[in-house]
């Protein structure tokens, strides 16, 4: 593969965060233990670090269900599946399973160009861009290991629709990988060019679907979000 393909230097864009308010909270499904939301693309997972953030798919989870636990995140512009846990014990099983790689996770990305071939695999470590935070890096010394199998859905005039299957969850991961593959993703207003972040109106990343199992009897499930472009 080439040498890394993003461009270090490039400045950041400005951050504006106006976040949608219709929906304002999707919810897939709720137990007494599980709470599984459609994330909407624009809405922090997590409240960020500074006045005027402090709207996030939390803090509307918690409104309606009060001691609502965090298991995972998802990138403020990526839409798709997000699972909560409704108790400290369900917490606790849950971050087990994402740390030990035993949930499936797919996304649908449309990325720019015809990407050649049909499938195959993306191994390269990522660590933490320390000039460009939050940015992420390919760092063959220093960074972990992440991996991301890829599947084309369908091809259109110049972009690709791929099926991506992460097995680790690293920062930022398909979105840098999608950019080392020579194919960043649509409307990626961090990684990607002005031309293609012009290709669209959000980022074309979405959590297609999840699989993991129940923390109150270990039944395997899967929940699937529609992809909203």
């Amino acid at each position: 593969m080439n040498p890394s393909r993003i461009d270090s230097k490039a400045p950041l864009r400005p951050f504006d965060y106006a976040p949608p308010m219709e929906p304002y909270l999707d919810v897939l499904h709720v137990d007494d233990d599980l709470l599984i939301l459609n994330k909407q693309a624009g809405i922090l997972s997590v409240a960020g670090n500074r006045p005027g953030l402090e709207d996030c798919l939390v803090a509307r989870a918690e409104d309606q269900y009060p001691g609502i636990k965090l298991i995972h995140r998802l990138d403020k512009d990526t839409s798709g599946v997000f699972i909560m846990g409704r108790h400290h014990r369900a917490q606790r099983h849950l971050s087990r399973q994402f740390e030990s790689r035993r949930t499936t996770k797919h996304y649908v990305a449309r990325v720019d160009g015809c990407v050649d071939g049909d499938s195959g695999t993306i191994d390269l470590p990522l660590g933490t861009d320390p000039d460009q935070r939050p940015k992420q890096k390919v760092d063959h010394k220093e960074g972990r290991p992440a991996i991301t199998h890829w599947q084309v859905m369908d091809r259109e005039a110049d972009v690709t629709r791929l099926l991506l299957r992460p097995e680790t969850g690293r920062s930022h991961q398909l979105r840098v990988h999608m950019c080392e593959l020579g194919h960043p993703i649509l409307g990626d207003n961090f990684y990607a060019d002005d031309r293609v972040l012009a290709k669209a109106d959000r980022l074309q990343l979405h959590a297609l679907g999840l699989t993991f199992r129940h923390p109150d009897g270990g039944t395997p499930m899967t929940y699937f979000a529609r992809t909203p472009f």
